[in-house]
């Protein structure tokens, strides 16, 4: 009788799970074919179009050709400054002494006084919103001590977010020997600006800033033209052209878009909005699993409990076409016999879903919980049922 038991128990658990993941991914409707044009042409040397939720590339052309960012440089120092901040190292009231050479820096400017002090607060926006190469001085000088220590941070922060083709040689994009990136390289490094500190990416949306009673605009024009663009910087010297990497959002899908080396200013700014026009117009984005979403409560061998649930510990998100998500197919693979003891974050298996073909997650299933070892006899009497089980099966 407790054999029978014990087989109903693992039939129902494998059903029960079948149908979570039908529901949640598949729907109940058959699936339809969804028609999408081929992508718009676009006038730059290389570009990029990504969701940053799900990191798929929705369109793209030379996206890892490396080319001189220019200004687009500055969101590194911005990201690392943002870091400073998260970690409680710096503080955006400090008030950063401005050196020589920081007051002496040619090109785009935020207009700081050699002798002053102005906080981190008003640097930070100079960067991001006046494009100040002397702001991004001051402000790699006062997290590093020096530019050069700072552009060895650069550098290393690039790699640990897997910027494998970006080298940086200054905190400002002025032009440089062996200083470049790639359009693929700065859509990563805009995504882990609008995913790592949320808190400080409306900076990125402001369309003035007025420091030293000099009222200066955002050189992204895109912030007029269309409200669901919020970020994030522009780019231009002689040798890298015009360039732009914009993010908008509608409604719950966000994209990145990344241009190099466009003729103009307007020019940038007309290519991207075809190509966030286009990714919006075809495609969306999907939350199919919500970290510590239970997904199952699987059958534990040996433990103080019998049942252990199992799920994700990050959101689960794909891209897809839009009106698609009835075509979307899941499978999963879980271990065949799960013992106890069991650690919370344990990996038990692993999670599938494709589209026509073209896997889209393929993540590991972790237990949310743990479940310790059971006394002698309760192991005893499992493993015994156990036995039988795998014998019959």
């Amino acid at each position: 009788m407790a054999l029978k038991s014990v087989f109903r128990s693992l039939s129902f658990v494998s059903a029960i799970f079948a149908f979570v993941l039908m529901l949640t991914v598949s729907g109940q409707s058959a699936s339809q074919t969804v028609l999408i044009p081929s992508p718009p042409q676009i006038a730059g040397s290389s570009y990029v179009l990504m969701d940053p939720k799900s990191g798929r590339i929705i369109m793209e052309e030379n996206s890892n050709e490396r080319l001189p960012p220019a200004s687009l440089t500055k969101m590194m120092t911005a990201y690392i400054v943002e870091r400073e901040l998260d970690e409680g190292r710096i503080s955006m009231s400090d008030m950063v002494p401005i050196s020589v050479k920081a007051w002496k820096t040619e090109g785009s400017r935020t207009f700081i006084k050699e002798g002053t002090s102005v906080s981190v607060e008003d640097l930070l926006k100079g960067v991001i919103i006046q494009s100040g190469n002397d702001a991004s001085v001051a402000l790699a000088e006062f997290v590093a001590g020096s530019e050069g220590a700072f552009v060895d941070i650069m550098n290393q922060q690039a790699q640990l977010l897997g910027m494998k083709d970006t080298h940086f040689q200054n905190a400002t994009g002025l032009p440089a020997a062996d200083h470049f990136s790639t359009a693929y390289d700065l859509a990563v490094l805009a995504r882990a600006i609008i995913n790592d500190y949320p808190e400080n990416y409306p900076i990125y949306a402001e369309k003035h800033f007025t420091y030293n009673n000099i009222r200066q605009p955002n050189r992204n024009s895109l912030l007029w033209r269309d409200e669901s663009v919020d970020g994030l910087k522009t780019g231009h010297t002689e040798e890298a052209g015009y360039c732009l990497v914009a993010s908008a959002k509608r409604n719950d899908t966000r994209f990145i878009a990344t241009v190099m080396g466009t003729s103009s200013s307007e020019a940038r700014s007309q290519e991207i909005q075809k190509m966030l026009n286009y990714g919006f117009r075809y495609y969306e984005s999907e939350r199919l699993f919500r970290a510590g979403q239970e997904l199952i409560e699987a059958k534990v061998w040996g433990g103080q409990s019998d049942k252990l649930s199992v799920g994700m510990l990050e959101d689960a998100y794909v891209t897809i076409p839009r009106g698609s998500r009835n075509s979307l197919e899941s499978s999963v693979d879980l271990d065949s016999v799960i013992k106890a003891p069991i650690r919370a974050g344990d990996e038990l298996g692993r999670v599938k879903v494709s589209f026509n073909g073209e896997v889209l997650i393929d993540q590991p299933v972790l237990a949310l919980t743990e479940v310790p070892e059971g006394g002698l006899f309760k192991r005893i009497w499992d493993a015994v049922k156990l036995f039988f089980v795998q014998l019959f099966q």
